[in-house]
């Protein structure tokens, strides 16, 4: 994969971890020694870029994929509309893609701010680290 990246640069494609890089995966996300190793393949994923192999090990609250960058919610509008000045509104009404905090203002949903880092390839930053 670091030779395939090395040579196209940037492929957004999210791809699962190659076999070759579960040891790597391993010890960058500290995961258990435990854990069999087609777990620790399904839960990670690989990507390029600047020519490098990034890595993302995913759970309940982390996406490996694009960020949500849209300033527009449909489902954070359909929360707000059914919980008016909800001061918040959660992530499982807004998807965990986005980079937005959000609140109601009577029912309309409104962004509070960014929460979320964005990097060069529109994926959450800190969600993805640099293969060793």
């Amino acid at each position: 994969m670091q030779s395939y990246c090395a040579k196209v640069g940037n492929d957004d494609r999210v791809q699962p971890v190659p076999r070759a890089l579960l040891p790597n995966a391993r010890r960058m996300f500290d995961v258990p020694a435990d854990m069999v190793a087609s777990r620790v393949k399904a839960t990670t994923s690989v990507r390029c870029m600047n020519s490098a192999a990034w890595l993302c090990n995913y759970g309940a609250n982390l996406t490996c994929g694009k960020a949500d960058v849209s300033r527009k919610s449909p489902r954070a509008e359909r929360f707000c509309e059914q919980n008016p000045d909800s001061v918040g509104v959660p992530m499982s009404a807004t998807g965990h893609a986005t980079v937005y905090d959000w609140k109601c203002v009577g029912r309309e949903a409104r962004i509070m701010g960014q929460i979320v880092e964005i990097d060069g390839r529109g994926f959450m930053a800190e969600n993805w680290m640099q293969l060793e």
